[in-house]
């Protein structure tokens, strides 16, 4: 018990993604802020803190601008180096542009610059340390090790009762129809397989929609021409990486808020498109207004959210909107090929 809890536990540690704009963001935001800071510090008052801030970005902000175009053009390389390696990449890129900046910067000016080369350079590792720290500590708290936990939750719900009622449809298919019987056992043990798998690494989205079509496939069963399905794939990429489990969990609630409550026919839509570097997850099912149908949504949606923001930060959204009798989640997310394209 001791071996599963810690392998659970283990979250890969990785440098952050310095080609998402998220992240380029976050590290503009939080060295200003700290420059800031040391002005303040630095300064007599507050009234003399602005000449004191104007000079310590003279000096940082072009390290930082250059460090961040850097790190963009080597980013591919850098996300395969060990993460200790990758640090100390960073930390000697950073060194020598700030010995080389403030070398540049004093023989051009001729004169002292506000600080010495040295405690530039230990300001310089500090900030450096600070960043990976941060990024790193975020990673942990929107790792899959503990947003999946927060998946399985919702999961315990629904699955039992998916599980009982596909069993249950494939029981009546054992005589009539056993070659579709054996299909929808071993579409069931492929879903079961794939829920309980370590979901962290992006799949290509051709993988989640056939996972999808299993799933489909085995409701499909039991509700019979109740459930509708509406497929706009057309102009699907294939190749687009995605985080998995993030289609599924969506269909899986707008059958079980959408479809099942009800004993008239229901159609879900999915509509699956790139839009020049964006790849477009349309998600729309009946909605009733009366009752609390979709209160089961939230847990799936803030799960798929926190996942979402782990892989892509800033770049992608999730939004929801109801309109008529219809529930639609829209996820958008950058295109990013698999190895294979």
């Amino acid at each position: 018990m001791s071996i599963i809890k810690q392998n659970h536990l283990r979250i890969p540690v990785t440098l952050p993604d310095f080609s998402n704009l998220g992240v380029q963001l976050r590290i503009l935001l939080l060295v200003n802020l700290m420059t800031l800071v040391a002005a303040v510090i630095r300064a007599d008052s507050l009234v003399t803190a602005t000449p004191v801030l104007l000079q310590l970005s003279i000096a940082v902000q072009p390290i930082l601008l250059m460090t961040l175009l850097i790190l963009l053009a080597f980013n591919r390389f850098l996300s395969r180096l060990p993460y200790r390696v990758g640090m100390l990449c960073i930390l000697l890129l950073v060194l020598l542009l700030t010995a080389g900046i403030q070398n540049f910067a004093a023989d051009l000016l001729n004169q002292d610059l506000p600080l010495s080369l040295w405690r530039s350079a230990w300001l310089a590792a500090t900030v450096v340390g600070s960043l990976l720290l941060y990024f790193n500590l975020r990673s942990r708290a929107l790792s899959p090790a503990i947003t999946e936990a927060r998946l399985q939750a919702l999961q315990a719900r629904i699955r039992p009762h998916f599980l009982f009622n596909s069993i249950n449809a494939v029981l009546s298919l054992i005589r009539s129809d056993p070659r579709r019987a054996e299909t929808a056992m071993e579409d069931m043990a492929d879903l079961f397989r794939v829920l309980m798998a370590d979901n962290r690494q992006l799949v290509p989205l051709q993988k989640e929609l056939e996972l999808c079509r299993q799933y489909l496939a085995l409701e499909k069963l039991r509700l019979g021409e109740r459930l509708q399905l509406v497929w706009h794939i057309d102009n699907m990429p294939e190749d687009a990486l995605i985080p998995p489990l993030v289609l599924q969990p969506l269909l899986e609630n707008a059958v079980y808020h959408g479809i099942e409550p009800y004993q008239e026919a229901g159609e879900i839509n999915i509509n699956l498109y790139r839009s020049r570097n964006e790849v477009h997850l349309v998600l729309t099912n009946p909605y009733q207004l009366e009752g609390d149908h979709h209160s089961g949504n939230k847990m799936a949606l803030a799960n798929i959210r926190d996942r979402l923001a782990l892989h892509f930060d800033a770049e992608a959204r999730l939004m929801t909107k109801v309109t008529g009798n219809q529930y639609q989640v829209h996820i958008v997310i950058p295109y990013r090929p698999g190895p294979s394209s």
